[in-house]
């Protein structure tokens, strides 16, 4: 989308209260200009600023990013090292932004398994902005959506093993207490950029009922515009629940 054409009307009575983004293309981004991967993610870096702060002046409470998968750990190692590098070095020149901004962070996925450094910058990050409400900023860091359910699934069969539950009396709700987005609205829109049509093994459980947004743009070209457009898109979409056309209407 040119920036230059005119931004998408929005309702802000129907924007969805939480948007979760796979942040795909960086390393494509990169190679289409003959530079290192590397260079891809640094430049996404900008889009991420863009893209939270567009949340916080339209009113969109909760974002989440998918930033690195438990696959990713498969990469080379000297990309893996600069991804934690930048990780590391974003939290520590951007946390008072977030902080003035009203944003606060969480993060969900495997936390044990990152770099110490990364988990102290994470910890004292999610500390200074504690306070914030305006935005609640998710980062998906060494997550797997599959690992998520399973660990779900064998807290609640400890529950059953321990006497504490019967089996026969969990529910959802019960599930959902033990995912890592308990304290956190599924969300209703999920994008993914860089043209790829699969939702890879993000928030599985979460994303029962998002409407999915695919754009060919990479991610360090995703700006405010291309949110807007896909928030646009969204608003033309309804949204059912198994329900026909009328009932929902009808409300």
């Amino acid at each position: 989308m040119d920036q230059k054409q005119q931004l998408p009307v929005l309702d802000a009575a129907r924007l969805p209260q939480h948007v979760a983004v796979i942040m795909d293309g960086n390393g494509r981004w990169a190679k289409e200009r003959g530079k290192d991967r590397v260079h891809g993610h640094y430049e996404g870096v900008l889009s991420v600023r863009e893209i939270v702060n567009t949340c916080g002046e339209i009113g969109i409470p909760y974002l989440t990013l998918y930033a690195f998968s438990t696959e990713n750990w498969n990469r080379p190692k000297a990309e893996v090292d600069a991804l934690m590098e930048l990780l590391v070095n974003t939290l520590r020149k951007e946390v008072e932004e977030l902080r003035h901004k009203g944003v606060r962070l969480h993060v969900i996925g495997d936390l044990a398994s990152m770099p110490p450094i990364c988990q102290q910058e994470l910890a004292e990050a999610m500390e200074i902005t504690r306070d914030n409400s305006r935005v609640n900023l998710i980062l998906a860091l060494s997550y797997s959506g599959r690992q998520e359910l399973l660990q779900a699934a064998k807290a609640l069969a400890q529950e059953v093993a321990s006497g504490t539950r019967a089996a026969a009396t969990l529910t959802e709700t019960d599930l959902e207490k033990h995912l890592y987005t308990a304290a956190f609205p599924d969300p209703e829109l999920m994008i993914r950029t860089s043209g790829e049509h699969r939702i890879s093994n993000f928030l599985l459980y979460q994303l029962a009922y998002a409407e999915l947004y695919f754009t060919p743009v990479h991610w360090p070209d995703f700006r405010k515009a291309h949110f807007l457009e896909a928030l646009a898109d969204y608003q033309q979409r309804e949204r059912r629940f198994g329900k026909i056309s009328e009932q929902v209407q009808a409300f």
